[in-house]
């Protein structure tokens, strides 16, 4: 018997919303240069605060935003991949599900911490907040590997993607609404799942949004 459970509480999934949304206002302000650079810089200050969130939110969240409940060794992932692990055991984000999650925070806190160090090599008017850290060389490199980082970024996206597109194929199951809902179609009993107060959320991200800004402007 199929049922729809609760699985993704609002702060996850208000997380990941913003985060296509500042993804998509950085692509498209980074794309433009000019004085679009500075858009790109505020989007990259607020995806700095916002991944900060997630990793405390990893730690101290509701049980599937938690890291140690999707995060799983290569037993756990070969049972997936052999069909032995349902949904019933793991109802978040299956083993390869959450490797991909780590791959793309990690690939995000490269991306934009490299933000905030680069120099704006053309007309120098919209450095990174703490380039003035760096000398001119490495704050060079850093717009070199933030430029061309970018592309591995796109490819774990299009990764990301091709898997949404795979699991409503495959397996039926629309992750895009289960992301926009919170609830996941998934057959048997699930044990109940724990979710932390939502004012828990709300005070990880004044400490996240607060260490980004005495950060950036400290320093």
């Amino acid at each position: 018997m199929t049922q729809l459970v609760k699985v993704w509480d609002v702060p996850t999934r208000l997380f990941h919303w913003a985060l296509v949304i500042l993804f998509c206002g950085m692509w498209y302000s980074g794309e433009q240069g000019g004085d679009w650079l500075q858009y790109h810089i505020w989007c990259g200050s607020a995806l700095a605060s916002l991944l900060l969130f997630r990793l405390i939110w990893g730690v101290i969240g509701s049980q599937t935003a938690r890291f140690g409940n999707f995060i799983k060794g290569p037993r756990s992932i070969v049972r997936y991949l052999r069909g032995e692990l349902t949904e019933n055991e793991q109802p978040g984000h299956n083993p390869l599900g959450g490797l991909m999650v780590l791959a793309m925070l990690l690939a995000l806190l490269a991306q934009v911490g490299t933000g905030l160090f680069a120099a704006d090599v053309d007309s120098y008017l919209y450095d990174g907040p703490l380039a003035k850290l760096l000398s001119g060389d490495a704050a060079e490199a850093a717009t070199s590997f933030h430029k061309g980082f970018f592309n591995v970024i796109l490819g774990l996206v299009g990764l990301h993607l091709l898997a949404i597109i795979a699991y409503r194929l495959f397996k039926k199951n629309n992750l895009v609404k289960a992301m926009i809902t919170g609830n996941k179609a998934i057959a048997g009993d699930v044990p109940r799942l724990e979710f932390a107060p939502a004012i828990i959320a709300l005070v990880a991200l004044l400490v996240s949004s607060g260490g980004i800004y005495v950060l950036l402007t400290r320093l």
